[in-house]
Formats: C-alpha cells, sequence, structure tokens
C-alpha cells in the first residue's frame, strides 16, 4: 500500500523569485502549511540555476517574470526538473505553463487558499508518481523556448502598437487599438476591426502574435482566437463549462471562450 501524503517525510521544496519581499512572504506561507521542508531559496535565477543543476528537490515555486533570466529561460537550462508551481503577476503565461509540466499556478500576491490548493496538487502529484520530464523531450523543449521568448519580449515591452495586412500589391496598416479580435481559419489568419467588422489577412500566425502583442490588452480564449479585452460587452455562460463573449461592435459577435482558457479569462478580468 502506497504511503498517503501525510505519512511521507514533507516535500523538499525550493524557492525562486527576483523580488524579495514576495519571496520572504511566500516562505513565510509555505511555512506556516508545516506540510513542506524549505530546502533554499533565491532572488537569483543565476544563482538558483547553479544550485539546481547540483541538488535535487521534490518541487520548485518559480517566478516567471525576472530580470537577466526569465522562468522559462531557467527551466530550459536543467536537463530535468520537479514539478512546478509557478507565481506570476501575468495570468497570461498560466495556461500556457500547464503545457510544460507545471503543477499549478499562483496569482500574486498569493492567497493562502491558492497556496494550500498548490500544496494539495504536489502532494497527490509525489503519491502517484515520481516521473520527472527531460529537457530531451522535443514538445517539452519546444514549448518551454516559445515561452521564453515571449516571457523576454513582454520583459522588454516590445509589443505592436500597428499590424500590417496585405491585399494584392496593397498593404493596410491597421492600428490595433482598433482590432476586436484575432481568429484563424483555413491556415490563415485574420483580424477583424471595430469599424467595418472587415477580415484582414494578416502574416502572422496567432502564437506569434501571442507574443507580440501586449497580455494586458489581448487574451487567447481559444486555440485560434486571440480577443481584445477593450471591446467585450457581455461574458455568459455557455455549454460544457465553457463561456460566450459578446462583443461591442455593430454586428454583436459572439465567440466561445474554451473551456480550458476560462479560468484564465476569469481572473485577468477580475471575475
Amino acid at each position: 500500500m502506497s504511503a498517503s501524503p501525510q505519512d511521507s517525510p514533507r516535500m523538499r521544496v525550493f524557492l525562486i523569485d527576483d523580488e524579495p519581499v514576495a519571496l520572504r512572504r511566500l516562505t513565510r506561507m509555505l511555512n506556516a502549511t508545516d506540510r513542506v521542508k524549505i530546502v533554499g531559496s533565491t532572488s537569483d535565477p543565476e544563482l538558483a540555476l547553479e544550485i539546481l543543476r547540483k541538488e535535487e528537490v521534490d518541487a520548485l515555486f518559480l517566478d516567471i517574470q525576472m530580470p537577466g533570466l526569465n522562468g522559462f529561460e531557467l527551466l530550459s537550462r536543467l536537463s530535468t526538473y520537479p514539478p512546478v508551481v509557478f507565481t506570476t503577476a501575468y495570468n497570461q503565461y498560466a495556461l500556457r505553463a500547464f503545457e510544460v509540466y507545471s503543477i499549478d499556478y499562483l496569482l500574486k500576491p498569493i492567497e493562502a487558499a491558492q497556496l494550500d490548493r498548490a500544496i494539495a496538487k504536489l502532494e497527490r502529484h509525489r503519491s502517484l508518481t515520481a516521473t520527472k520530464a527531460t529537457a530531451q523531450e522535443p514538445e517539452w523543449r519546444k514549448v518551454i523556448d516559445e515561452l521564453a521568448a515571449i516571457t523576454r519580449d513582454v520583459q522588454a515591452n516590445k509589443y505592436l502598437q500597428r499590424i500590417p495586412s496585405r491585399a494584392g500589391g496593397c498593404i493596410q496598416i491597421l492600428d490595433l487599438a482598433s482590432i476586436t479580435h484575432f481568429f484563424a481559419e483555413d491556415k490563415l489568419t485574420y483580424a477583424i476591426t471595430i469599424k467595418s467588422g472587415k477580415k484582414y489577412v494578416i502574416d502572422r500566425s496567432i502564437t506569434e502574435l501571442e507574443r507580440l502583442l501586449d497580455p494586458r490588452r489581448f487574451a487567447r480564449i481559444h486555440r485560434g482566437v486571440l480577443l481584445n479585452l477593450d471591446y467585450i460587452d457581455q461574458i455568459n455562460g455557455w455549454f460544457s463549462g465553457r463561456l460566450m463573449v459578446r462583443l461591442k461592435d455593430e454586428q454583436r459577435t459572439e465567440i466561445v471562450v474554451a473551456r480550458d482558457r476560462v479560468r484564465a479569462l476569469k481572473e485577468i478580468l477580475g471575475l
């Protein structure tokens, strides 16, 4: 019979956050649970990388936005890594983070209930498997590298303000503030503007646009839809745990929010 989380030794966790205040707060909260053993913490991601290459831990609490070396870049430089709980103020990364062997994510400021949930997930995971992801897995490497690039661009504030649309020999320059949403269809990406509702072909994939646009303004609500949050008029419940978003355009466009994107959208909107 396998041991229950209560019978097992406390998990050895390592904390990484470039904000000393946030690091101290997380340390206090974790110690108060008496469910984990903090074996180290640092606000220097380069130092964390050196330690983690030598020391084996059961779980990481890892910030995403850090100067010099962001959280995804740090992971990309490890050959193996334990389950990760991301701690971030940027919830646009949350869903993608789950694709990178993440157990959970905690939005700052971290609340006790969130932390308890994350620890419970770590304990369940620990009781079920000891398998670790490795950098040799192509899908892992692909997602890590993509997220590292997205984070670098966000940190550098490299957001597009305008985007070109090519039609024949004409190039139309679109103001991003006028675009209600982008969507993928038949291997092409289109932008829809608030004024005309016209479709403009964009020479970028939805994934590329997600990296280049301000995540505080544009949210990916479906694998093939990137929505300008300024144009949300109503949000209604939909089938199978999904949501229906109605836009402010003349057509009163309705777009379904994928079930696995609902949580992040609610949180970025403060719902």
